[in-house]
């Protein structure tokens, strides 16, 4: 089918159109491109933050807790892939490898974690506060992101891109997900944050043409 790409559509539209145009034979993922209305150069605009999608992503992520032995069975309980302290940290230090796609841990070990910052770092592994990655209650956050907890965060453009589901998904799961994703980045916008914030969205899965939504 023919693409009108300056059509703006609803997001049920979306959801049906990015389904029909998907071109894997796989269960692609659908993914929400966000363009904001921040200048990215002032430190008060970056918008970062973490969000759980009440039908997940349906990706399986590998999650890292770097946590005090009194936490490390409940983070194991809770599905964390990787557990440990100073033991995991050295490991990493040593061998340079990340197999793991998020890490947590507690704000006690902030300091500890400085060792491998420059790994975890420049692979976008660091925890942070923002995406409530660093917290007393590491186990609550590692269930939370094997659950489908999604963290965001503005590229150099002022972009948001953000994976909410698969095609696979019931189209109602779908659109759930991005109104969900959608308020938490409303309520993120900066106070210094001038004129139309969401300037434009769209949806596309994975190899598939962007499909403009028409948001307000």
């Amino acid at each position: 089918m023919e693409l009108d790409k300056m059509k703006l559509h609803t997001v049920e539209e979306a959801v049906k159109l990015t389904k029909e145009l998907s071109k894997t034979k796989f269960d692609s993922s659908i993914e929400v491109h966000l363009r904001l209305g921040i200048d990215t150069r002032k430190g008060d605009q970056q918008i970062r933050g973490a969000v759980s999608l009440p039908h997940g992503t349906g990706k399986s992520v590998k999650v890292a807790a770097f946590v005090s032995a009194e936490k490390e069975e409940a983070c194991k309980k809770a599905g964390a892939d990787l557990v440990g302290s100073e033991d995991l940290i050295e490991e990493i230090k040593r061998t340079e490898k990340t197999d793991f796609q998020v890490a947590v841990t507690e704000p006690a070990m902030m300091k500890n974690l400085a060792k491998i910052a420059k790994i975890l770092g420049t692979r976008g592994l660091m925890p942070s506060p923002k995406n409530e990655t660093v917290t007393p209650t590491p186990e609550k956050a590692v269930e939370e992101l094997k659950k489908g907890k999604v963290s965001y965060k503005n590229d150099d453009t002022g972009n948001v891109h953000v994976s909410i589901g698969k095609t696979s998904f019931d189209d109602a799961k779908i659109i759930e997900n991005f109104e969900t994703l959608l308020d938490a980045i409303r309520k993120a916008k900066p106070a210094s944050s001038k004129g139309i914030y969401i300037k434009n969205a769209s949806m596309s899965s994975t190899m598939g043409p962007g499909i403009k939504i028409a948001v307000s």
